[in-house]
């Protein structure tokens, strides 16, 4: 059976698009009729298109407003041109209009990556769940990238059909280097060989929590005093972290090239307020990296029990300071740590398996409601 997904995706960057591009090509490559419809700004349109499969640009802004009517007729016109079997739809803006067209006359996978109650606060928190326990009817499945996203929305009262497919990570892509090799990164990328040298990876959000790390550098350079950090993304948070940003903090922006900056790392921290799964723990925990991350969801499904690292109380920054500068001096502890994620990133969060996964969850829902008819 070659099944047609419709996924609608907003936004267009970040962990959202490195999570569904790869996604996309891979049902591509099993034969699937696979369109994607999302905006025409960020890097996933041209890698879909990339990929072999079909963009639809849909303009759709990040938050809801007056232009949501707009982009509820637009994508109805898309699911109307190509008549998919299932919709998978990705994020809370995706996931808001989608269901508002869709309102179950499809089979409908919903993906939150992360609910939007969290990253609000008062009464557009509340409308938010309560918007979550609403649309939940109209989904087939709802699904979630860890148990601990899942355990989030059923303790706040969202009811579905569960499932938690992990994301996977490019265990070729992302593996741990030798010393040489280290070196040979880290002349690349202009950083010293002896630099004690800590890595954030992600877009510049509140939700990654970059700026209460940078305000936190101090701290760490107190015990450590030559100790870097570098942030790799960039976002909307630029301005504050830039503020906030002291003497051994540097900002190097979005990059294509951030194997290498996993590879350069003493330590990998990912400083998240809340999230689903980190991508970036993931691609640190299969280039066997040592990892600081504070208690968001997903955390501890990739540390454990914390054998990879170390993982402090959310908004702790005197906590997660002090667990960077440990590492920091203590290379042979924070080598042993790598090593064991490396180790679990091998059998738990190979994207091939993942990819798997999600395949049979298609086709369970497809075969559970049958072929779409037209309409």
């Amino acid at each position: 059976m070659s099944p047609r997904v419709l996924h609608v995706a907003q936004p267009t960057t970040g962990g959202v698009a490195h999570y569904v591009a790869p996604l996309v090509a891979d049902q591509v490559r099993r034969g699937w009729q696979t369109v994607v419809a999302c905006p025409i700004d960020g890097s996933l349109g041209p890698d879909v298109r990339a990929s072999g499969a079909v963009h639809e640009p849909w303009s759709a802004r990040r938050s809801p407003g007056p232009s949501t009517a707009a982009e509820a007729l637009a994508l109805r016109r898309i699911l109307r041109r190509h008549q998919p079997d299932v919709v998978h739809l990705h994020s809370s803006k995706a996931g808001l209009v989608g269901r508002l067209v869709l309102r179950g006359s499809r089979a409908t996978v919903f993906q939150p990556h992360g609910w939007s109650w969290l990253a609000v606060s008062g009464a557009t928190a509340a409308a938010s769940l309560a918007w979550e326990r609403h649309a939940s009817r109209w989904c087939d499945r709802l699904l979630c990238v860890s148990a601990a996203e899942r355990d989030v929305g059923r303790q706040a009262g969202v009811t579905a059909p569960w499932s938690v497919v992990h994301t996977g990570v490019d265990l070729r892509r992302f593996a741990p280097v030798s010393q040489a090799g280290r070196s040979a990164v880290r002349a690349r990328l202009g950083r010293p060989d002896d630099e004690p040298l800590a890595v954030c990876v992600g877009r510049l959000s509140v939700a990654k929590g970059q700026d209460a790390l940078a305000a936190a550098w101090p701290r760490v350079r107190s015990r450590v005093a030559a100790a870097t950090l570098a942030l790799v993304g960039d976002g909307e948070l630029r301005p504050t972290v830039e503020a906030a940003a002291g003497e051994g903090v540097l900002l190097v922006g979005e990059r294509s090239d951030v194997a290498d900056w996993y590879a350069a790392a003493d330590v990998v921290v990912v400083p998240s307020r809340w999230d689903a799964l980190s991508l970036s723990l993931l691609e640190a925990a299969a280039s066997g990296c040592c990892i600081v991350a504070t208690d968001a969801p997903g955390a501890r499904e990739v540390l454990g029990s914390g054998e990879g690292g170390n993982i402090v109380p959310l908004a702790d920054d005197e906590a997660l300071a002090q667990a960077v500068a440990d590492r920091l001096l203590r290379p042979d502890q924070a080598g042993a740590e790598g090593a064991a994620n490396r180790r679990r990133a091998e059998a738990q969060f190979d994207r091939g398996q993942a990819y798997d996964e999600m395949a049979a969850l298609v086709l369970e829902v497809v075969a559970r409601r049958g072929p779409a008819a037209p309409g």
